[in-house]
């Protein structure tokens, strides 16, 4: 009897111990972000591009703004509610990106960065997002 009362004893015990470690918060570790070699070498065609309708902007406040902030600092007001740490676009390790790399990112997504294949689908409009993106850190 007292086997079997210590056995569940230290079931409930490793149990309630698991469960706590499972629960608790501590900041997500980010694992590399692995992009193909075709979209890392992409060139950007619409580098230079005039957006006279200011359409990166718009789509960056549509479906950016609200992780990556006003200013691309990680700071929107959604950003402390997901799991994935949202990246600051003024540090060193976005700006080495490539454009073909934040275009593969920004579009195809991964965890908690959602895809935007469907909803933004002109070539143009994606590579204007991207082009308003780096300039919310020059």
């Amino acid at each position: 009897m007292k086997t079997k009362s210590f056995f569940i004893s230290s079931f409930l015990f490793t149990g309630s111990l698991i469960f706590l470690l499972m629960s608790t918060t501590c900041p997500a570790q980010e694992k590399p972000w692995i992009v193909p070699k075709k979209f890392e070498k992409m060139e950007n065609p619409y580098l230079n591009a005039k957006d006279d309708d200011n359409l990166g902007r718009i789509l960056y406040t549509k479906h950016c703004k609200s992780c990556h902030g006003k200013t691309g600092r990680g700071d929107g007001t959604k950003a402390s509610s997901v799991d994935t740490p949202v990246p600051d676009f003024a540090k060193s390790g976005f700006k080495k990106e490539t454009d073909g790399s934040l275009y593969y990112k920004s579009i195809f997504g991964r965890d908690d960065m959602p895809s935007f294949e469907k909803k933004i689908t002109g070539e143009e409009d994606r590579w204007l997002l991207i082009n308003y993106m780096k300039t919310l850190v020059e």
